[in-house]
C-alpha cells in the first residue's frame, strides 16, 4: 500500500471535539448489562428535555445543553420510579452511584453526539420520487467512529445517505385498505416496519398482541413518542395490537398508526406496484448530489450538537487534511498477476485469454487419468422448465468446454411444463423428473427456469430453483440454472457472455481450479473464512444459527476443501468443538493461518481458537471484516467528485481500515467499502499488509468474471448460510473439496 495520492480522496467521517463540558455521570447497583444499560439510557433521554444519556462499561454518562441545570439527584431517583413502570424494568430494585468527574474519551464523546441526533432527528428527508402510494426519500443515517488523526485518538461521526421507499400512510392505512384484512394475522407477520416516532431501523411484525381496546392506557402511559401516543388514543378499541421485534430481538407492542409499512419486493405487488421501476428511484447517480445532502446534514447535525457543546467539523475527513489517513495500491488490483496451467501467466481482465492458452492450473482427480493424462469426460443432464430450443447454446457449451481441455457428454434432456402454482403436487412432479435424470448419474445438471421463478421468494412462494437446487445438492451433483431473461439476451452475441460467466464457474463446481495467485501471500500460510449464519425464529425470541462457512485456502488464494457445521447451534457463538476440527494438527500445526470472521468474532471463540492454535504450536491472524456502518469513499479528481478506485483506503488506525474492493458503474451508485479489523489478541501484522491480501483474494472467483465484495474465504457465506438454515446441503458431505456455492 501507498500514501501517494494522483487523485485526492474524500470520507463520510466528520470529526468530533468538546468544547464546553455540562456532564455527570452515574452508576446503577446492581450492575446492569450493555442490553439493560442502552435501553435505561433511551428512556431516561426521552424523560429530561435537554438532556442526553449513554451507558459504557458499567457507567452512564450524562450530558446536557450548556444553558441548563443537570437534574438533582433526586429527580435522577424520581425519573427512574416512573421508568420502571413500564417496559420489563419493575424486577430490578436499583440504587444510584454518582461519579462526580467522570473520565470521558473520544468513545464517549462519539457515542453522546449520536444519542444526541437520534433523540431530537434533525435531518430532513427530501422526497425524490413518488409513485400511486409510495414516495422514495433520502435519508441521513449515522453512528459514531473512533479514528486516529495525526497521532490523536479523535471521535468522530458518519453521516451517509441511503434511499428509503415509505408508504405514503400509516401501517393502519396499509391494513384497513388490504383486500385480505379479515385476516390480520396472515398480512401482518412478517412484514417490515419502522417507527414513526424515532425512525429507528427496520423492524418485523412477528405477530399480534391482542387489541387496542384490551391495553390502550397501559400503552398510553408507556409510548415514548407523541405519533404513538396520539395513535393510541385514536385508534379503535378492535383495533390489532401488532408485536414488533428489532434488531436487538427485543419484541414491543404497538399501535398501527404509529407505525409506517417499508415497501419491499414482497410488499409492492398488494400495492400494485411495479418493485423493479421503484428501484432505480433509489439510486444515487450524480455523486455532486450525494455531497450537497450531507452537507445539508452537516450543517443540521452541527446546530444540534452545538446546544450540548458538542462541535463536528464542516469538512469530513479528506487527504487534503490528512493525507497519512489514506492508502491506494501501489498499482491497479487488476494488475495484479494470476497463474493459470502450463506457467501461463495473465491478468484478470484476461481471465478467458490465459484459460485458452494454458489451461487449468489443476484438475480435479476426478476428470484426469494420472496414467494417460488425459480427461474424464464431463456427463451433463437438461432440465427445462419451460419451452425453448437449447440446441444451439448447449452446441456452444461443449464447444467452449473443449477448449479448455475438457470433453463432455450431454447424457439426458427433459422438459417439464410446470402449470398453475407452486403447489405440493407440482413440486412432487418435479421432484420425480430430477429423480429420473439423477438416475443417469450425471455431473452437473443445466437448468433453464422462467423469469417469473427470479422474484417467487418474494412473493412467499416456494421458487423451482430451491427445490431443484436442493435436490441435486442433497444427492451431490453440481447444477447450474440460467433464467429465460438471461437466454434470450444471450441469443444476441451467439450466447459469449453467458459462456464467459458460467463454464469457469461449471469446471470450478466440478472441483477445478482454473487459476490462482502467480505470487504467494507472504503474510500466513493459509488462509480461512468463518461465518455463522442466522435467522430469527418466528414466534419466540432469538435465532436459530448454523455455521455456514468455514474454508481453506493456500498460500496462492488455492481453494483446498471447505466444512460444514452440521447441527443448527445455539447462540451466536461458534463452538469450541468445532472450532478445533477446522484447525487439524496435520494440515495446520506449525503454521500462520489468517482468519477471516465474516462480522465480529462472538463470546469466547478468540480464547478458542487460541488456544487451538496454542495447542498446535500455530500463530493466528484474526481479521473481522464487517459489511455494513461503513462510510463510503470518493475520489476528488480536478476539484469533481467520483467514484473511488479499488483499493483506496481510509486507516482508521493501526489495526482497523475502511476499504473499497469493488468498482461499481455509474448507473448503480457508490461502492460500499469493508471494514477490515485485526484484533489484538492474535498475532499482529501491519493492516497495509491485511488490505493488499484481501484485495488479492477478491480475484480468485472463479464462478463469474466480476470480482465480489469480500475475500474468497468469505464470499459466497451469505448463500451457503441461507442453503443451510433450509436444510440444503450436500448429503453426507460435510466437508468436500468441491466449491458447489458458486
Amino acid at each position: 500500500m501507498s500514501n501517494q495520492q494522483p487523485n485526492h480522496a474524500l470520507s463520510e467521517v466528520f470529526p468530533l471535539t468538546v468544547t464546553e463540558s455540562n456532564i455527570t455521570g452515574f452508576r446503577l447497583t446492581p450492575s446492569v448489562d450493555k442490553e439493560l444499560g442502552n435501553r435505561l439510557s433511551f428512556r431516561f433521554s426521552q424523560h429530561f428535555r435537554g438532556i442526553v444519556v449513554i451507558w459504557n462499561k458499567g457507567t452512564f454518562f450524562v450530558l446536557a445543553e450548556t444553558n441548563l441545570k443537570l437534574p438533582s439527584q433526586e429527580e435522577w431517583k424520581q425519573a427512574l420510579t416512573k421508568i420502571q413502570k413500564f417496559d420489563d424494568f419493575k424486577p430490578y430494585y436499583w440504587s444510584f452511584q454518582w461519579v462526580n468527574e467522570p473520565q470521558v474519551n473520544s468513545e464517549i464523546i462519539g457515542k453522546l453526539a449520536y444519542q444526541i441526533l437520534t433523540t431530537h432527528r434533525p435531518f430532513d428527508s427530501p422526497e425524490v420520487h413518488t409513485q400511486k402510494q409510495v414516495t422514495i426519500k433520502r435519508e441521513i443515517y449515522f453512528w459514531s467512529e473512533i479514528i486516529e488523526l495525526k497521532d490523536d485518538v479523535k471521535a468522530g461521526l458518519t453521516l451517509t445517505i441511503k434511499s428509503a421507499m415509505q408508504f405514503k400512510g400509516t401501517l393502519a392505512d396499509f391494513f384497513d385498505n388490504h383486500p385480505e384484512r379479515q385476516d390480520p394475522e396472515k398480512i401482518l407477520r412478517g412484514l417490515k416496519v419502522k417507527d414513526n416516532d424515532f425512525g429507528f431501523g427496520s423492524g418485523t411484525i412477528v405477530g399480534l398482541a391482542g387489541t387496542v381496546g384490551e391495553h390502550r392506557n397501559k400503552l398510553i402511559e408507556m409510548a415514548a413518542g407523541s405519533t404513538s401516543k396520539k395513535a393510541l388514543i385514536k385508534a379503535l378499541d378492535h383495533q390489532p395490537l401488532v408485536s414488533v421485534r428489532f434488531s436487538s430481538n427485543k419484541e414491543y407492542p404497538y399501535a398501527m398508526a404509529a407505525l409506517n409499512p417499508i415497501v419491499t419486493a414482497e410488499t409492492a405487488p398488494i400495492l400494485d406496484l411495479d418493485y423493479g421501476e421503484l428501484l432505480k428511484y433509489t439510486k444515487i447517480k450524480n455523486f455532486t448530489d450525494r455531497q450537497n445532502l450531507l452537507k445539508d446534514a452537516q450543517e443540521q447535525a452541527a446546530i444540534l450538537l452545538s446546544k450540548y457543546g458538542i462541535t463536528i467539523e464542516k469538512r469530513p475527513i479528506n487527504s487534503y487534511d490528512y493525507p497519512e489517513n489514506f492508502l491506494t495500491t501501489k498499482k491497479p488490483i487488476d494488475q495484479t498477476l494470476l497463474l493459470f496451467g502450463n506457467g501461463v501467466t495473465g491478468y484478470q481482465n484476461s481471465i478467458l485469454s490465459g484459460l485458452k492458452k494454458g489451461g487449468f492450473f489443476k484438475r480435479h482427480s476426478y476428470f484426469e487419468k494420472q496414467d494417460t493424462g488425459t480427461s474424464e469426460e464431463i456427463k451433463i443432464s437438461v432440465l427445462k422448465l419451460y419451452d425453448v430450443d437449447l440446441e444451439p447454446l448447449i452446441k456452444q457449451v461443449q464447444k467452449t468446454l473443449e477448449t479448455y481441455k475438457f470433453n463432455s457428454d450431454i447424457i439426458e434432456e427433459r422438459y417439464f411444463d410446470p402449470q398453475g402454482e407452486k403447489n405440493g403436487k407440482m413440486r412432487a412432479e418435479i421432484e420425480k423428473t430430477v429423480n429420473r435424470l439423477i438416475e443417469f448419474d450425471p455431473d452437473i445438471v443445466l437448468v433453464c427456469l422462467p423469469e417469473s421463478d427470479r422474484y417467487s421468494e418474494n412473493y412467499k412462494k416456494v421458487s423451482f430453483y430451491d427445490k431443484i437446487y436442493s435436490q441435486l445438492l442433497k444427492r451431490n451433483t453440481a447444477s447450474q440454472f440460467i433464467y429465460e431473461d438471461t437466454l434470450k439476451k444471450g441469443q444476441n452475441n451467439n450466447y459469449k457472455y453467458i459462456l464467459w460467466q458460467i463454464i469457469p464457474g461449471i469446471l470450478a463446481k466440478l472441483g477445478n481450479l482454473p487459476f490462482v495467485l502467480a505470487e504467494p501471500l507472504n503474510i500466513a500460510d493459509y488462509f480461512i473464512g468463518l461465518d455463522i449464519s442466522r435467522r430469527k425464529k418466528e414466534k419466540s425470541p432469538g435465532t436459530i444459527n448454523a455455521c455456514a462457512s468455514v474454508r481453506l485456502y493456500g498460500p496462492r488464494g488455492e481453494f483446498i476443501n471447505y466444512k460444514l457445521q452440521g447441527d443448527f447451534i445455539e447462540g451466536e457463538e461458534i463452538p469450541q468443538r468445532f472450532l478445533e476440527d477446522l484447525l487439524p494438527h496435520n494440515t495446520l500445526g506449525d503454521k500462520t493461518i489468517l482468519i477471516y470472521r465474516d462480522g465480529l468474532f462472538r463470546g469466547q471463540e478468540v480464547n478458542n481458537l487460541l488456544e487451538r492454535a496454542e495447542a498446535i504450536n500455530s500463530e493466528l491472524i484474526l481479521v473481522e471484516c464487517k459489511k455494513s456502518q461503513t462510510p463510503r469513499l470518493y475520489k476528488v479528481h480536478n476539484q469533481k467528485i467520483d467514484a473511488p478506485e479499488p483499493g483506496l483506503c481510509l486507516k482508521m488506525s493501526s489495526r482497523e481500515a475502511i476499504l473499497v474492493t469493488t468498482k461499481v458503474e455509474k448507473n448503480i451508485g457508490l461502492a460500499r467499502p469493508l471494514r477490515l479489523t485485526i484484533r489484538e489478541e492474535g498475532k499482529q501484522v501491519s493492516i497495509e499488509t491485511v488490505i493488499d491480501t484481501t484485495l488479492k483474494l477478491t480475484l480468485l472467483h472463479h464462478g463469474a468474471l466480476k470480482t465480489p465484495r469480500l475475500p474468497m474465504p468469505l464470499h459466497g457465506a451469505d448463500k451457503m448460510a441461507g442453503l443451510r438454515l433450509k436444510g440444503i446441503y450436500p448429503s453426507g458431505m460435510l466437508e468436500g473439496d468441491r466449491q458447489f456455492w458458486l
